[in-house]
């Protein structure tokens, strides 16, 4: 089956892959826009896994308030890139990791992370295996990878403040 330019337009517009990759894809699917979106997605996850070991000292520190100044946020995501740092899809990402902060007050980034005393279930102290705040089918860690399929980055750290304690 032939792919059209407009097909690998349409499908460089919904997962913002390489146009080779959603070429490639394509013809793997037979022309099904849906099955080629979830082999780009598979392999970016894949490409995530690759990308987690690379260096980043590259990011930005993103801040978030709430609750009339009652609550607040910072979150420090490294890329591994200053160009990347100054994407939209970067900055999102950031703002976004901050505001879950602020929502959940979570002990941990990862489990691995958590001290020997706390109290709670890992999915809900640990921000990775949180639900996301705005689409509780996917965890924190699944949006993540997503975004590192095509920028490449990782959260560090994150401090959460509420007044009174």
């Amino acid at each position: 089956m032939a792919i059209s330019a407009a097909q690998v337009k349409e499908l460089r517009e919904l997962t913002n892959a390489g146009v080779m990759e959603c070429k490639n894809a394509l013809e793997e699917a037979g022309g099904d826009m849906a099955k080629a979106t979830e082999i780009l997605k598979e392999r970016g996850l894949a490409r995530a896994e690759k990308r987690s070991e690379r260096e980043t000292s590259q990011g930005l520190v993103e801040c978030y308030t709430h609750a009339g100044g009652r609550i607040g946020s910072m979150v420090e995501v490294n890329c591994e890139t200053d160009f990347v740092a100054r994407t939209d899809e970067f900055k999102d990402l950031a703002h976004d990791l901050a505001m879950q902060v602020a929502a959940t007050g979570p002990l941990a980034i990862v489990q691995e992370d958590l001290p020997k005393d706390a109290e709670g279930e890992p999915a809900e102290v640990c921000l990775m295996l949180q639900p996301y705040i705005k689409d509780a089918s996917r965890t924190v860690d699944e949006l993540v990878k997503e975004v590192i399929a095509t920028t490449g980055e990782r959260v560090t750290r994150f401090s959460r403040f509420e007044l009174g304690q």
